[in-house]
C-alpha cells in the first residue's frame, strides 16, 4: 500500500477540498525585532531555549540575522529576525497574538515585571472553570497570551 499524499474530498458546499497528508509539517513563525538581546531575555523567561543564530548575507553584506527559539521537547520554532539596515516596522492590524502555556502564571509575570513588562490587565479566566490567562507585550509590542496549565 503506497503513501497517500493528497486526499480530495467534497465539502458541504460541493467544493473540492485538498489536504496534503504525511508531507506537511508546521516549522516556525517569524517576527521582526529591534533588539535581539531584549527579545532573547523575554522569550527565555517564557521557557524557550535559544537554538541557533543564522546570518543572512546578500551580495557580501550582512542583511539580517535570524534567531531561532523553541520549547524543550518541541521541534516547532519561533524565528526572530533582526534587519541590519535600520528599518522600522509596524505591526499592522492583522496580527493577533501568540499563545504560550506556562506552569505558573504568577511566577512568569513576576519575572517579566523584573524586565519592566506588565500584563495588559491582571490574570483572569475567560469562563468559569477555565484556565487563568494574561496578555503581555514582548519588547517589540507583539502580544503574547500566557495561559496557565493546570
Amino acid at each position: 500500500m503506497g503513501t497517500e499524499i493528497l486526499r480530495a474530498s467534497m465539502r458541504r458546499e460541493n467544493r473540492p477540498h485538498i489536504r496534503i497528508l504525511a508531507v506537511s509539517k508546521y516549522l516556525h513563525t517569524m517576527l521582526r525585532i529591534a533588539d535581539p538581546e531584549r527579545s532573547r531575555v523575554f522569550y527565555e523567561v517564557l521557557g524557550m531555549e535559544f537554538r541557533r543564530k543564522l546570518p543572512i548575507v546578500r551580495d557580501g553584506e550582512l542583511e539580517a540575522t535570524n534567531y531561532f527559539f523553541g520549547f524543550p521537547g518541541q521541534e516547532e520554532e519561533l524565528e526572530l529576525t533582526f534587519n541590519h539596515d535600520g528599518r522600522s516596522y509596524e505591526l499592522g492590524t492583522a496580527y493577533g497574538h501568540i499563545a504560550v502555556g506556562v506552569d505558573d502564571l504568577d511566577a512568569t509575570l513576576l519575572l517579566l515585571r523584573e524586565q519592566g513588562i506588565e500584563p495588559e490587565r491582571e490574570p483572569y479566566r475567560v469562563r468559569e472553570g477555565g484556565s487563568r490567562l494574561a496578555f503581555v507585550k514582548d519588547p517589540d509590542q507583539y502580544r503574547v497570551e500566557l495561559i496557565e496549565r493546570e
